[in-house]
């Protein structure tokens, strides 16, 4: 059970980073510091949309329009690390 543990919060780990390399290169896009006609940049963007839309989308749906303003990858973040916490303070149930 130790192992399975370990394994959700390998889990939640890499979706972590995962979600702040979106949210960076979000930022980076908008600054206009990296450009989608870069075919690496292009590529990696959407497959880190394409890995993070399925999460995104349910948010999305119940989070009012902001005008422009995405408050899905945040909300994901603090669900991911709500996650963590309820793990880590029920880590007895796994040994």
């Amino acid at each position: 059970m130790t192992s399975l543990f370990q394994i959700l919060m390998l889990l939640l780990d890499v979706v972590w980073f995962i979600m702040i390399a979106h949210i960076i290169m979000s930022w980076l896009i908008s600054f206009q510091v990296l450009n989608l006609r870069q075919p690496i940049v292009a590529q990696l963007w959407h497959g880190l949309n394409g890995l993070l839309e399925p999460l995104y989308a349910p948010i999305r749906r119940f989070l009012p329009p902001m005008g422009g303003l995405d408050l899905a990858p945040l909300v994901a973040l603090i669900g991911v690390y709500a996650l963590r916490i309820i793990l880590i303070n029920n880590a007895a149930v796994f040994y």
